[in-house]
């Protein structure tokens, strides 16, 4: 994935910048019958999956003032995926935490 001509941008609280996914998170998602869009559509409306909310304060203060956002969404008991906005909003990467 590396294009965001499919993400809804209409409830965006930021911009995602370009998109890309790691093949293992891509994996993961056609393992759980998940779209990339759907969890992309999610982060940059707000929806920050299962943060903690230390993490999830901090992104609400990176909207405010700027800082990295991330989210993190649980697809199974096993497996999570994240996604990460870079601070300058150049880009936003799909991946699993290993992966990191």
């Amino acid at each position: 994935m590396n294009s965001s001509r499919d993400i809804h941008h209409g409830a965006a609280k930021f911009s995602l910048g370009g998109v890309v996914a790691t093949p293992g998170a891509l994996s993961a998602l056609q393992q759980f019958n998940i779209k990339p869009v759907q969890l992309f559509n999610r982060h940059c409306g707000g929806d920050w999956g299962e943060l903690d909310p230390e993490d999830a304060k901090a992104n609400e203060q990176a909207l405010k003032h700027g800082g990295r956002l991330m989210s993190s969404y649980k697809l199974s008991e096993e497996c999570k995926i994240w996604i990460i906005t870079e601070a300058d909003r150049s880009s936003s990467c799909l991946l699993l935490p290993e992966e990191y």
